[in-house]
């Protein structure tokens, strides 16, 4: 008996393999939540979304306002218990407005999980606080196992090992207070994808950094050659150099260092020194990681960040022998920016014909003490969209409408680069600080390589775009091939069943308009489909 394995969906939030309870409402009617409830605050989870942009476009949020309240907040319980693990996590979008605000309160959203059955919920509760930044959408998860966490009661155990966590409290600026704030509630969902969900998961190029000494140059150039003109562009302070004294690996870390010094090269003398790295590598399309720690102090400004191999940038590792396109018309993806005048803030952008210099195509977020811990910044590239994260917490999606080349030179090569560089006013007493990685990573789509390539080719599916029904139909060959469908954020939707039949007909009129991926599997081989709901 053939069979052929399906991993789909029939929401666009549904709960991931591997937990046992869920918890998710997008407030476009498709809930597992029973009932929200608002305490000493105003709270209408039917509210129409008013601001239509960025990582959300849906058209119904949760609206959450406290008036003065001075616990303020949201819950809503289960009917079972959260189990956490290492494997589980509880993620939202939330937009607050910054004209809503009063007082002096840190930007911030907490979700607290509590014993709903106790008379005092609160006393043995635990609680992970973010911060957040105003006048945008981002996505914030809490993470039990991971992240810093915060017990009302010290004698209380890890979260992880407890089992009697039935409610969840949402909380945005702090209790014991009050002043006044409005924000924006979107996409609640207990159970985070760890990655999986991305089709990009095949390293096709890395470096661990391990060792010691100079880096590796089969896998990175030293760009030192001045622009015309004598200095780095953006009114830069440094020269960069191939010295190991700014660029190193040492324990298994790559160490870019920011120094203060005098240094003349080609001709110009400089009071600063750093390095800038240029990939020996370049890909279309793909996922990129990197964990790194940031440097210290007013004046610096690190990147990991991406131009066109075709850019005609001199002194560039792939300008002679590719360089047809200036700047802006290569394309440059900033996967992290960060500068010491605002110390935990970073920063993602893209610099297009259309947009470029102060470019309005950039979103950014506040993580915690960069420069002391390390974060995972990333970069999922695909020919729709980019979207870049930390921590595997999305906060800036690029998606133009109308792709061309003046919005959208990215159907090309980009290799990586990284550097420091000085800019504008410099604290007076600094000497040198370091961008630090552990790694970076390239991953993208497994080819197919064996005999089933031809029959994971044959599989149809139509009608494409579509509104109601989907047609799937594969060979006959293919029994116990694996189907998997992805969101466009990158998350696997997930309802397991099995069909006898190699035709297969599903009503997707309740899905949410946009672009998904299907990805077939057979012996280790994969085929895509992109199919778009309107």
């Amino acid at each position: 008996m053939h069979k052929l394995n399906f991993l789909l969906s029939i929401l666009f939030f549904v709960p991931l393999l591997g937990f046992a309870q869920n918890a998710e409402d997008d407030f476009e009617g498709n809930s597992t939540i029973t009932s929200w409830y608002g305490d000493d605050c105003g709270m209408d989870n039917a509210y129409g979304n008013p601001f239509q942009e960025g990582i959300n476009t849906s058209a119904t949020v949760l609206q959450y306002q406290d008036n003065g309240g001075q616990y303020a907040n949201i819950r809503f319980e289960i009917d079972e218990t959260f189990a956490l693990s290492q494997n589980a996590a509880f993620a939202l979008k939330i937009y607050v407005t910054s004209s809503s605000i009063t007082g002096g309160q840190p930007n911030q959203v907490s979700l607290k999980l509590q014993d709903g059955d106790l008379p005092e919920p609160w006393s043995t509760q635990t609680e992970i606080i973010k911060p957040i930044v105003l006048d945008q959408w981002q996505e914030v998860t809490f993470d039990f196992a991971n992240d810093p966490y915060q017990n009302l009661n010290e004698g209380s155990p890890n979260p992880v090992t407890r089992t009697d966590f039935n409610r969840v409290v949402l909380q945005v600026n702090g209790e014991n207070n009050n002043d006044l704030v409005t924000a924006y509630i979107d996409d609640f969902v207990y159970g985070v994808d760890n990655g999986e969900g991305s089709i990009y998961n095949q390293l096709v190029w890395a470096d661990e950094f391990d060792g010691n000494g100079p880096i590796d140059p089969t896998k990175w150039h030293h760009q030192t050659q001045l622009p015309n003109g004598g200095s780095w562009f953006n009114n830069e302070l440094q020269h960069y150099t191939n010295r190991v004294e700014n660029s190193y690996v040492e324990d298994g870390f790559l160490h870019i260092v920011a120094k203060k010094e005098n240094f003349t090269d080609q001709g110009y003398t400089k009071s600063y020194t750093s390095a800038r790295l240029n990939s020996k590598f370049a890909f279309t399309y793909g996922r990129v990681e990197a964990r790194a720690k940031l440097p210290f102090g007013l004046g610096t400004w690190p990147a990991i960040w991406m131009l066109g191999k075709n850019i005609t940038e001199a002194g560039g590792y792939w300008a002679n022998t590719y360089g047809t396109t200036g700047w802006p018309a290569c394309g440059e993806i900033d996967i992290m920016e960060h500068w010491g005048y605002n110390q935990n803030y970073v920063q993602s952008a893209l610099h297009t014909p259309s947009s470029f210099g102060a470019t309005e195509n950039h979103g950014g977020t506040l993580a915690s003490d960069v420069s002391n811990t390390f974060h995972i910044y990333a970069l999922e590239w695909t020919p729709e969209e980019m979207r870049f994260s930390i921590d595997g917490s999305v906060y800036y999606t690029y998606a133009p409408n109308n792709q061309n080349p003046a919005t959208w030179p990215f159907d090309a090569d980009q290799y990586l680069l990284l550097n420091v560089a000085i800019q504008g006013e410099v604290a007076g007493n600094f000497t040198q600080s370091p961008m630090v990685l552990d790694y970076i990573r390239v991953y993208q789509e497994g080819t197919n390589t064996t005999a089933d390539t031809e029959e994971l080719q044959q599989i149809q599916v139509f009608p494409n775009p579509v509104e109601g029904p989907l047609n799937i139909t594969v060979p006959a060959t293919l029994a116990g091939a694996q189907v998997k469908v992805y969101s466009a954020a990158g998350q696997v939707l997930v309802q397991e069943f099995t069909q006898d039949s190699t035709s297969l007909t599903l009503d997707w009129s309740g899905y949410p308009a946009g672009a998904y991926v299907l990805v077939f599997e057979s012996g280790g081989e994969r085929v895509s489909y992109k199919v778009v709901k309107i």
